[in-house]
């Protein structure tokens, strides 16, 4: 297992689980203990969301699921204590709900500077753990520059909209993929784990692609289902 694995992975800033699963990825890698590169994609979970929502989390979530006020706050509950079991303290009393697309064009325009996993881990601290706004000019030339980007290149990105091409693509790709839903992550271009799996069937799963590297994409397939049936992963080949 010389030899890197590459896995892109597609996920929305404002997507609870994908924090939770990136956390979860992130220690199977560390298992997993040989190389891998990360890139991340665009996927905008609601793009319809106003830059300023009026209201809190629970309100959009009933909104949004058409589920009553009092039931939505039980689900943000229980997604927070999941995300506390791998030490992130989501803060929905401080959350500013918005719309991700202008994050994600920072994200793009981080990754053409080297920067990309930094900005993604910030922009999630931002809008899950310190109530920061994430969709706004302003807001977000602050929190790039803060992991070295030039805020006023992100200021003329975001007021040009330079990099929406870019996370147009990406969200053209994930169709094609038929990924309709984040997180989702793909192995090797090929292979595709869908939701915030455990540490160990992020670990399990990179084993078997590498070491059924050269086969067809449904041997490999079949191989990562067996190995994380107890995990209940989702994978299967992307093409």
């Amino acid at each position: 297992m010389n030899d890197s694995v590459k896995v892109d992975v597609w996920s929305d800033i404002a997507c609870p689980w994908c924090y939770i699963g990136k956390r979860k990825f992130e220690a199977g890698v560390a298992a997993f203990g040989s190389p891998v590169e990360v890139e991340y994609h665009s996927f905008e979970l609601s793009p319809d969301t106003p830059v300023d929502f009026e209201g809190t989390e629970a309100e959009f979530l009933s909104q949004h699921k058409g589920l009553p006020v009092q039931q939505a706050q039980q689900l943000i509950d229980q997604v927070a204590g999941i995300a506390a079991q791998v030490d992130l303290h989501y803060d929905y009393d401080a959350l500013r709900h918005t719309n991700t697309v202008k994050a994600h064009q920072v994200i793009h325009l981080a990754k053409q500077h080297g920067k990309q996993l930094e900005m993604v881990e910030r922009l999630f601290a931002a809008y899950f753990e310190r109530g920061e706004h994430v969709g706004q000019d302003e807001s977000l030339a602050d929190l790039g520059a803060e992991v070295g980007l030039d805020r006023d290149e992100v200021l003329r990105t975001l007021r040009d909209d330079a990099q929406l091409a870019a996370v147009r693509a990406d969200q053209a790709q994930a169709e094609a993929f038929g990924i309709n839903g984040v997180p989702f992550f793909v192995i090797d271009g090929k292979y595709g784990v869908s939701g915030a799996q455990d540490p160990a069937a992020f670990e399990q799963v990179l084993q078997q692609v590498v070491a059924l590297r050269g086969t067809t994409p449904e041997e490999v397939a079949s191989a990562t289902e067996r190995a994380t049936d107890d995990a209940s992963a989702d994978v299967a080949a992307t093409r």
